[in-house]
């Protein structure tokens, strides 16, 4: 929804993705709800991230360690709490911290929590690709930065980590009417003090009548030239 000057803001780590990528494709989404065409739907791996869910959860009320972590040496249980998880994983809620000094929400739907013997809490994501090699994107340092910092912000102590379950599809075999994966944990150091800085820049792009330039290497600044165009 756009908003203006008065309006509530409330920023997502995709959000602040968009903002790094282009603070001008960011403002147009975000102040006057023009978005960039959307990509082709990921139906596949929208599936999987529910039957994982369902999968993780199943360990979860059972008290049980799931098989990655063990596989991974993770000294680590699934966060407990599965209503608190619940809602840190609904887009309309979320974790969340509303920045007084800002004036503006900061927000993420969570996959998952890791819980340590020490009591300390750090966000686990679901990963699926189709690609040979699991890469972690820059999206993905931003995302659990981001956790990291919400987490802290709602009072939890972290480790200053991030974990993501890769679900890598392995196609040595073929498919044999089934689709194998190949399960890989990676773990990352989270800076989530670097994130306040960035949210506020971002809030503050949004407060200005005017959008700034498109980044250089926007690959979608002539389409929004060509719709503008096409418009009047």
């Amino acid at each position: 929804m756009p908003i203006n000057n008065s309006g509530k803001i409330q920023l997502s780590p995709n959000s602040l993705n968009l903002y790094l990528e282009c603070p001008h494709c960011f403002w147009l989404e975000k102040k006057m709800g023009i978005r960039r065409p959307p990509p082709y739907p990921y139906a596949l791996n929208s599936a999987v991230d529910v039957l994982l869910k369902q999968e993780f959860d199943t360990y979860r009320e059972k008290g049980e360690l799931h098989p990655l972590l063990i596989e991974s040496n993770i000294p680590a249980k699934l966060f407990s709490n599965q209503n608190l998880l619940n809602q840190w994983r609904s887009n309309f809620s979320g974790i969340r911290y509303y920045d007084p000094e800002i004036g503006a929400t900061l927000f993420g739907a969570v996959d998952d929590v890791l819980e340590f013997p020490d009591g300390k809490l750090a966000p686990l994501d679901y990963k699926s690709t189709g690609s040979k090699v699991a890469k972690v994107y820059d999206r993905f340092q931003i995302q659990m930065d981001i956790y990291t910092y919400l987490l802290e912000k709602n009072g939890f102590q972290t480790p200053r980590k991030g974990y993501l379950a890769f679900y890598v599809v392995d196609k040595s075999n073929g498919f044999i009417n089934r689709l194998p994966f190949r399960k890989e944990l990676h773990v990352i150091d989270t800076n989530p003090d670097d994130v306040r800085d960035l949210f506020k820049e971002a809030v503050a792009v949004l407060m200005k009548d005017a959008p700034p330039p498109h980044s250089q290497d926007c690959k979608f600044a002539n389409w929004f030239r060509g719709a503008k165009t096409y418009m009047a």
